[in-house]
């Protein structure tokens, strides 16, 4: 999820009344069919009025195409300003636009600016689509907390999504004054329809203890669990890890998986296809399935992360933290090591000292043979959940044991688009001669043990790479690049072909290079509406070159095996058809509540995948909820199942896989600080009963499900 830069002080926006929050979870703040119309204060040519929909009137906006935010906002009046109970805003959207359009939502306090002292969400949608944009009240530190804690995103006192160590974004709850609505700078006229906009979540105030450091710390014990809770589940002694072990056993006998599956998971009482061995994708009686080794269909219901140890955290610089954490010469010895390099926060640049609590306690529940019994009761659980698929980043050690379908994912490096931006970072170039080299080394030895594996159903390509919200995007990021750029070469060139001569590309494009070679040196990028053919025609080049060079390299190392795609987070229209043209599976990972009214923004008739989704609770002693949140964990639990029923519901799915199998550590991970609730099992190995429930309840119903056998 993104929360790019400002809104700007240059946007005027529009006023509305909002009523006075009431009960905690789910409530309107916004009556939209009173909107006064004649009130409504828009700037930047953005027009509303009320219009007529199924359920009711909704906002109907129009945002103009332009350099600045158009929108607008909600002036809240006095009495009305404490959103302190709630945890999040969310509006109920709808791009009813001809083209992609991503909006915005920011909640700010009376002395906002553009990044302080105010917190936003945003959510881009396909032409048609609609959905929920998500504002998490990102909370400022109180003024009564005295401890100061580093490292983390979130913090005993912040609810989710509060990083201190990241002041912009962070809100008073209490003084919320203000809501805008706007899109930033679009490239194309938009048409949004705002059905709703409501408070819900139910924030929990931080202990009293904040207030002396002396009584807070150490907050963490010996297991890695926050000291100053407690929770159903939480561990307080050796004597409770042993006795769980026992617990589990016997679960895990009484509930040993669905009586409807074969070996690999696949639906045994169901229809029998061609057996090829391996795992490939076919279209039956009107919906995609994946097919298994022995003919069946199969649903990909399956988790991330599934590693024995690797959830770590910094204990340097952090004295006085942590109740008796182990010697460094101790039985533990080996949970100490040094971390990656981190990303960002306290300790950017840096391999500081980490524990690892997850090793430590697997080693106090199984003894000198806990690598070994940990992937043992691993496949006994992954099949008494219901779960039949074992995702990304996970072990070999576990996968290769081949009781359990994997799915494999490969990495590499290759050279830069060096004008092009995302989140994670910068795209490829995937015309330097380095992408296809660096492609096809990686996936020879990637692969190398598991290709040809029955058990393996394919392999993910890269994650979450930096394709742009819009389809012009890697096009003008190519010119935006050096002289040097391969891509910019090869643009240029494609260029030269269609106008000859520079004064014809001037005259389309408005603008006034003075050569070729100018125009090569330049890094300065054309008006998207006068040069958009041109940009969006290299930006499906670029994607197509990308796919197909990874699909080729695949299909000689691996032909036995599906090409998973590269989990999209951003992309647009332009990319999504050409992978579908190239891949065997697209593949997306959605963090939403649910997927009912998801729709590939193209035309085709192709199988899809999840690659990750996850809720998350801060009733467990932990401090963030992860990227979706949600108020409990029964709450956590029904948002499980009603996200697997939305997939198996949608005929193009095949499959979902939750992230991650175990919670990250209470006080951050090195890499970039994340400490949410997200595991099916919590720092102590123990599983989380509800959700478990929840994955057994829909696991062992879902080919019934899937095939209208409800």
């Amino acid at each position: 999820m993104r929360y790019p830069g400002s809104v700007g002080k240059a946007c005027v926006l529009l006023a509305l009344l909002l009523q006075a929050p009431g009960a905690v979870a789910g409530t309107s703040i916004v009556d939209i069919a009173a909107v006064d119309i004649t009130r409504l204060r828009l700037d930047c040519g953005a027009r509303a009025e009320l219009a007529g929909a199924d359920n009711g009137l909704v906002l109907m906006l129009t945002l103009p195409k332009s350099d600045s935010l158009p929108g607008f906002a909600l002036d809240v009046p006095p009495g009305s300003q404490d959103l302190s109970p709630y945890t999040h805003l969310v509006l109920d959207v709808k791009n009813a636009g001809r083209s992609p359009a991503t909006i915005f939502c920011r909640a700010e306090n009376p002395d906002a600016s553009d990044t302080l002292n105010c917190t936003q969400g945003s959510l881009s949608l396909s032409p048609g689509q609609s959905g929920t944009l998500r504002v998490n009240i990102r909370r400022k530190k109180p003024d009564w907390v005295k401890v100061k804690l580093f490292g983390m995103r979130g913090y005993p006192w912040s609810g989710p999504l509060g990083i201190e160590r990241i002041p912009r974004h962070l809100v008073d709850p209490a003084r919320i004054v203000r809501l805008a609505v706007f899109a930033q700078k679009p490239a194309e006229e938009q048409a949004i329809e705002v059905r709703s906009i409501s408070a819900i979540g139910q924030f929990r105030q931080p202990t009293r203890l904040l207030e002396d450091p002396a009584k807070f710390f150490p907050f963490i014990d010996e297991f890695g669990q926050y000291l100053h809770a407690d929770w159903p589940g939480k561990i307080h002694g050796s004597q409770e890890l042993a006795a769980a072990v026992r617990a589990e056993e016997t679960a895990l006998a009484a509930h040993p998986g669905p009586a409807d599956w074969d070996r690999y998971g696949g639906w045994e009482n169901g229809p029998k296809l061609k057996a090829t061995g391996f795992f490939y994708t076919a279209k039956y009686e009107g919906k995609w399935w994946l097919v298994d080794p022995e003919g069946r269909l199969f649903i990909s219901h399956g988790i991330d992360c599934v590693i024995s140890e690797g959830d770590n955290t910094p204990v340097e610089d952090r004295d006085g933290w942590f109740r008796n954490l182990p010697a460094r010469d101790s039985e533990f010895r080996d949970c100490f090591s040094r971390a990656e390099v981190a990303l960002h926060g306290y300790y950017q640049g840096r391999q500081p000292l980490a524990f690892d609590f997850s090793r430590a306690n697997l080693m106090r529940k199984h003894g000198p043979a806990w690598l070994e019994r940990f992937a043992e009761v691993t496949h006994q659980r992954l099949r008494s959940w219901g779960l039949n698929t074992i995702g990304c980043w996970s072990s070999p050690r576990v996968y290769l044991e081949k009781k359990t379908p994997y799915v494999g994912t490969v990495w590499f490096d290759s050279k830069l688009l060096e004008g092009s931006q995302g989140y994670w970072g910068k795209f490829r170039d995937v015309f330097d001669p380095d992408f296809r080299a660096q492609v096809r080394s990686a996936i020879s030895r990637q692969t190398r043990d598991s290709a040809r594996d029955p058990w393996c159903i394919g392999y993910f390509v890269d994650n979450e790479i930096s394709w742009g919200n819009d389809d012009v995007a890697l096009a003008q990021g190519t010119l935006a690049s050096p002289a040097g750029q391969a891509a910019k070469q090869v643009f240029i060139e494609d260029l030269k072909a269609r106008y000859g001569e520079i004064e014809k590309l001037n005259a389309a494009w408005g603008t006034g290079h003075s050569s070729w070679e100018a125009m090569l040196q330049s890094t300065v990028t054309p008006d998207p509406g006068k040069a958009r053919a041109d940009l969006v025609g290299f930006t499906a080049k670029t994607a197509r070159t990308y796919f197909r060079t990874i699909r080729e390299a695949m299909k000689e190392h691996c032909p036995d095996q599906l090409y998973l795609g590269c989990r999209f987070a951003w992309v647009n229209a332009s990319v999504v058809a050409v992978a579908a043209e190239f891949c065997d599976v697209v593949s997306y990972n959605i963090y939403q509540l649910e997927i009912s009214r998801f729709r590939l923004p193209v035309e085709a008739d192709v199988p899809i995948i999840i690659g990750e989704f996850h809720m998350g609770a801060l009733d467990r002693g932990l401090f963030h909820t992860g990227l979706v949140a949600v108020s409990s964990q029964d709450e956590r639990a029904e948002a499980y199942k009603n996200y697997v029923r939305t997939v198996l519901e949608n005929p193009q799915f095949v499959g979902c896989h939750w992230f991650q199998f175990r919670d990250e550590s209470t006080t951050g991970r090195p890499l970039d600080e994340e400490n949410y609730q997200i595991g099916l099992v919590d720092i102590a190995d123990t599983p989380y009963r509800e959700t478990i429930q929840a994955a057994r309840e829909i696991g062992y119903g879902m080919y019934n499900y899937r095939a209208g056998r409800k």
